[in-house]
């Protein structure tokens, strides 16, 4: 963890990790899974939004479900999940 990793942590933001599942573009009926991690402000998670939203519109493979967890403030590893779900589509 570099000296700006901490800086984030003390403004508020935590290591936010989300796993999305989406569907392969030309086997729709295969699933694949991408895990996304970084610094992110909860509950409104600007930047994963924004991957998700270029993702949507640049991406071929539609997404399918979401997962987000989150660490707390300078501590140990500990990942919870948010209680929030989004669904596109």
């Amino acid at each position: 963890m570099g000296a700006s990793d901490f800086e984030s942590q003390l403004r508020g933001l935590r290591l936010t990790t989300a796993e999305i599942t989406y569907r392969m573009p030309d086997f729709r009926d295969i699933m694949q899974i991408y895990i996304w991690q970084d610094y992110d402000l909860a509950p409104r998670f600007p930047k994963l939004i924004k991957f998700l939203d270029f993702w949507s519109h640049n991406l071929d493979g539609p997404l399918a479900t979401i997962r987000v967890a989150q660490a707390g403030l300078v501590a140990p590893a500990q990942l919870r999940y948010v209680g929030t779900e989004w669904r596109l589509h």
